[in-house]
């Protein structure tokens, strides 16, 4: 992968989950607290059910059949009846969200990545997720001064790859930076289809080295957050 383009770019957009921020241990701390409070003390009992429920929900919500404050309730509805617990799926949720909101930290280097790229670049926040635990991430975290928009799918009724989640973003900031932009992300589905739908240039963060997809045209590719402010500055 290479871009012909001329760098550096004036818009970098970045996705949070998986990205910048380990949303695995976020998402094991909060089931384990989740488990707990239903009475499971071994989570890891459970969490193959819930996975196979939640990943094929966010997959749902990607194309548009679903929205993440349906998924919300709708993944513990699901779990409940596959694992058969005697538990009230409304209160399973919502102590979901908080530990989601409260577990997690950003990937070792992602603050001093955003801090170098910042002075020299428009950065914005573009995810899939909810509101309440998107914005409660951002504020425990002390980030939210380094992102010019930060736009969350929740909140705007759309997500990624749909490009109208971009143009939200761009009349944010201002249509003019399009043609200047790059958005870094990990998956391939929603950031960098999002990515190309939208007209914009992509920078596949692919830490574990995974084979991209041929009829993903794809511009940039990093294995390491440390790498992006030579690439991308």
């Amino acid at each position: 992968m290479g871009s012909l383009r001329r760098v550096p770019y004036s818009t970098v957009l970045f996705d949070l989950d998986h990205t910048l921020f380990d949303t695995d241990a976020s998402e094991a701390a909060a089931f384990a607290a989740t488990m707990a409070s239903v009475g499971i003390e071994d989570p890891t009992s459970v969490f193959p059910a819930y996975d196979r429920i939640n990943q094929a929900l966010w997959r749902a919500v990607e194309r548009g059949e679903t929205t993440p404050n349906e998924l919300r309730l709708t993944r513990f509805e699901q779990f409940v009846a596959a694992a058969k617990l005697d538990a009230d799926p409304t209160e399973m949720a919502d102590r979901f969200v908080e530990g989601l909101g409260s577990f997690g930290e950003l990937y070792e280097g992602a603050l001093g990545v955003l801090e170098a790229l910042s002075g020299h670049t428009s950065l914005s926040l573009i995810t899939n997720g909810l509101g309440q635990v998107q914005r409660e991430r951002v504020r425990r975290l002390d980030i939210a001064d380094v992102f010019d928009s930060i736009v969350i799918s929740a909140e705007v009724g759309v997500s990624k790859p749909d490009p109208a989640i971009f143009d939200i973003v761009f009349d944010h900031i201002g249509e003019a930076r399009r043609s200047d932009a790059v958005i870094v992300g990990d998956s391939l589905d929603s950031d960098m289809a999002g990515g190309v739908n939208a007209g914009i240039d992509t920078c596949w963060y692919n830490p574990n080295g995974k084979a991209g997809r041929a009829e993903l045209p794809l511009d940039l590719e990093v294995q390491s957050l440390a790498t992006l402010p030579d690439v991308l500055l």
